[in-house]
């Protein structure tokens, strides 16, 4: 019975498909209205309920208009990541938690055709010759794409969701995310232009706080963002550049990579360079714009805490740029001022977990010197804990220079 429904639906999918391509005008009402008399002519055949039409006017929408099956979790706001593991489980993660989906792809080609479908849109090609893919739907949200035969289990399709309105360092605060203290803190280190680079595993919610850390900057500067795929969201900046790299997948095209996009911009006079994720040679080029004078520069990597994240940045740049290790460590202490590193704990809840200051670099050791300002410290009660303040900033020129007082001082008001 099920195959019949299934069969039943893909001949109704196509029959819109091939009506669609006849009309010279299309829009939302038009489609509706040829749905509905598809859906009469139906009737006609076999009997179909009210509430039958109803579900049936809404899949045919959403296969042509929408993203099919998809479109119902692509309407929760609430859900945060959608993941096809081929067309046998959709998992999704909602409030944290990951659960499997009710619903599933009823052929492969069923999801072949919607991956198909959101490559064309982002003007990407996907196929067993070129099987790996990002995207980015209309919405914003960032689309993976992995086919066989790399993809061993089938199609994989993989959406990551970000609110529509970015989350505020006030609502992390209310969400225990951080400390008030430690956010008034960071508040002043990017008002004062400190550069700060941000780690942290997959899902800790790097992007969502960069979002929130962008909204300290002083709003009069000239900020130029970044990106792989365009997902930051910077509120009330009106002199802004957004950049994304590009893939060329035609023969004509040429690759825009992170790299070209970071020396575009400084000859874009930036009065901060925000690039949302460093991933490999494009981690030299960041680092010689803190070196030179791009004070307030913000960035992200993955890694598991920040002394692996300094050994990442090394091996990035030797990507790069073959140069001595301690020539890298030395850009490297001359070039961040700050690093915060995120991660998710066991309740399934990101916190800022250590906030550290790169304090220079020992020659003689050929060692980047650092100390902790903040570390996320677990208390008695279960899966609580809390930011607690272990030193003080040490690189106080550009704090002093905007005018705060020193943090010993202030901490005794």
């Amino acid at each position: 019975m099920r195959d019949e429904t299934a069969i039943r639906a893909e001949y109704m999918k196509q029959k819109l498909r091939c009506e669609i391509e006849k009309m010279k005008e299309i829009n939302d009402q038009k489609i509706y209205s040829q749905i509905d008399q598809i859906i009469l002519q139906e009737s006609k055949e076999e009997y179909i309920t009210l509430a039958q039409r109803q579900e049936i006017r809404k899949n045919l929408f959403n296969a042509v208009r929408g993203l099919d099956l998809l479109q119902e979790l692509i309407d929760d706001d609430e859900i945060t990541e959608i993941m096809v593991n081929g067309t046998e489980a959709i998992f999704i993660e909602k409030a944290g938690e990951i659960r499997k989906w009710k619903n599933h792809f009823t052929s492969k080609s069923h999801l072949e055709d919607l991956i198909q479908q959101i490559a064309g849109r982002c003007n990407r090609i996907v196929n067993e010759s070129n099987p790996v893919a990002d995207a980015r739907l209309e919405n914003g949200d960032r689309v993976s794409i992995v086919l066989p035969p790399a993809a061993v289990n089938g199609p994989i399709l993989t959406i990551r969701r970000f609110p529509k309105n970015p989350i505020s360092m006030k609502e992390l605060i209310a969400w225990n995310s951080i400390t008030q203290e430690a956010a008034d803190f960071l508040r002043k280190l990017v008002q004062s232009g400190y550069n700060i680079f941000i780690s942290g595993g997959t899902g800790s919610g790097k992007t969502t706080f960069l979002n929130a850390l962008s909204d300290f900057i002083p709003k009069q500067e000239r900020i130029i963002t970044i990106e792989d795929n365009a997902e930051l969201q910077i509120q009330g900046v009106e002199n802004l550049v957004r950049m994304e790299a590009r893939k060329g997948h035609f023969s004509k095209e040429k690759d825009i990579t992170i790299r070209d996009l970071i020396k575009a911009s400084l000859r874009m006079r930036p009065d901060r360079i925000i690039v949302g994720e460093v991933r490999g040679e494009e981690a030299i080029d960041m680092l010689q714009a803190m070196n030179t004078g791009h004070d307030g520069s913000l960035s992200t990597a993955h890694a598991n805490n920040p002394r692996d994240m300094m050994m990442r940045l090394e091996t990035m740049v030797l990507m790069g740029i073959k140069l001595p290790i301690s020539a890298i460590r030395r850009q490297i202490a001359g070039g961040i001022d700050i690093m915060i590193h995120l991660g998710r704990r066991r309740d399934h809840s990101r916190k800022v977990l250590e906030i550290l200051e790169i304090t220079g670099y020992d020659g003689e050791r050929e060692e980047i010197q650092t100390q902790v300002l903040y570390e996320y410290e677990e208390t008695n009660k279960k899966e609580k804990g809390s930011l607690v303040r272990k030193g003080n900033l040490k690189n106080t020129e550009k704090w002093k220079r905007y005018g705060w007082k020193e943090m010993d001082e202030e901490s005794e008001e």
